[in-house]
């Protein structure tokens, strides 16, 4: 197997600087993680739509198919946070990404056991705040990412470099939103990340828990085929149909906030990720979808991610000694 090392695989204990994004439904499952840190990277289990039993027994499945690393992501703004964080410390599960919320509300219970503590964060600010905080690591989101992007809409390949700079190396960096390959996994280290979050490429996998149809909509999708909706609201980045249509529609005329408010809240992701909704579902991905052009093992999108890597890192020049004469 392929190693890359980098301060996040270090950090981690993995093979390579390659983490499953946690996503709703498609994550919230055993499956799609275990394959995923079997195969050496950073598999995550998506609490956020699991009730406790599932998600316990997810973990216990994850944990007894590999002794490798997994994570569970987990936002603090769930229903019923406190008993799911009480679930995952009594579990000691070797990581948490946690997201909408402060590190204050699980930071210091989870260091006691020794689970690594990664925070989610869309800004300069709110990186520098968590990094003195003092989590372990930080998933930077950009625009590009599917599910809840910035509201700003910073481009990752801007935001990445630019809390690399802030933070001046005192935390690894995960960089999220755009990547599908191995060449955006090169991108990433490049602009001072110490790995890639990969979402919307492991959704098209047999392991993701989600639809068929949303799998198909995914590789069929084009890279202008997504639309960001519900600003606000909870703004989303999802591939384009006629909810979106009818949410775009709605925020050009003006429309008051509760109008805005009864569309977005009529449409749920569960609609496209469990029953298969392709028209009023929330298909939500990232822009990267159209980067994404078949249905791959969860393994198997891993290996080529790492293939894609070292062909990326051969093809690119090598650098040249450059001798400036004094005047």
């Amino acid at each position: 197997m392929m190693r890359i090392e980098t301060d996040v695989t270090r950090l981690l204990g993995i093979d390579l600087p390659i983490l499953q994004a946690g996503m709703s439904w498609a994550s919230s499952n055993a499956a799609l993680p275990l394959a995923v840190s079997r195969a050496g990277g950073l598999g995550v289990i998506a609490a956020g739509p699991m009730y406790l039993d599932a998600l316990e027994e997810a973990i216990d499945t994850v944990r007894a198919g590999t002794d490798r690393p997994f994570g569970v992501n987990m936002p603090l703004y769930r229903k019923g946070a406190e008993e799911v964080l009480d679930l995952l410390e009594a579990k000691r599960v070797p990581v948490i990404i946690a997201s909408q919320g402060g590190p204050q509300k699980y930071l210091d219970r989870f260091k006691a056991v020794g689970t690594v503590c990664i925070h989610v964060v869309a800004s300069e600010t709110h990186a520098l705040k968590a990094a003195e905080k003092g989590v372990d690591a930080l998933v930077v989101v950009g625009g590009e990412a599917g599910g809840h992007p910035p509201a700003e809409l910073v481009s990752t390949l801007v935001l990445i470099r630019a809390v690399a700079l802030a933070t001046g190396g005192r935390v690894p960096l995960i960089a999220s939103g755009g990547f599908a390959d191995g060449q955006g996994l090169a991108a990433a280290l490049a602009l001072g990340a110490g790995a890639a979050n990969f979402g919307t490429r492991f959704i098209a996998t047999p392991e993701a828990g989600v639809s068929e149809a949303y799998k198909q909509a995914v590789i069929g999708a084009g890279v202008a085929d997504t639309r960001t909706v519900g600003r606000g609201l909870g703004m989303i980045r999802a591939i384009a149909n006629p909810f979106t249509d009818e949410m775009e529609a709605l925020e050009r005329s003006g429309a008051d906030e509760d109008a805005r408010r009864a569309a977005f809240g009529a449409s749920t992701l569960k609609m496209a990720a469990f029953d298969g909704d392709m028209a009023r579902g929330k298909v939500e991905a990232g822009q990267c979808a159209g980067l994404v052009r078949a249905i791959l093992p969860a393994a198997e999108v891993v290996a080529e991610i790492a293939r894609g890597y070292a062909a990326c890192r051969q093809a690119l020049p090598e650098a040249q000694r450059v001798s400036v004469a004094a005047e």
